[in-house]
């Protein structure tokens, strides 16, 4: 199940709550538990989710709602795809491409017929 999040910047708790059929109160615990949401905050103390918290949101409710995670095993798995990105980020391209080509010109030969 998909869920299209609006074309906007910022969304406001309730919005958020909507989108992911949770309660407010929910993200905000969520909120203190997960060091990956953090709403930034207007000038009357409201809290606003980018796009990038509403989709860790909706990726939180998926893990803890709909796969049967914890909430200990839903950081872990949060903080495992944190370093992965982490680590793609400091994969050089060059170095990646040099591989890649490598990696194609081996299967050309395979299928060539030398080995």
């Amino acid at each position: 199940m998909s869920i299209e999040i609006p074309d906007k910047l910022y969304f406001k708790i309730g919005e958020v709550s909507k989108l992911a059929c949770v309660a407010p109160h929910v993200l905000r615990y969520w909120e203190s538990e997960f060091k990956e949401i953090q709403p930034k905050r207007a000038n009357s103390n409201q809290r606003l989710f980018r796009r990038e918290d509403v989709n860790i949101v909706l990726l939180i409710k998926s893990l803890l709602h709909e796969q049967g995670y914890t909430l200990i095993g839903a950081k872990k798995f949060l903080a495992d795809k944190n370093k992965k990105v982490s680590f793609k980020k400091e994969v050089s391209t060059p170095n990646c491409l040099g591989t890649i080509k490598e990696e194609l010109l081996a299967v050309k030969k395979m299928l060539n017929g030398d080995t």
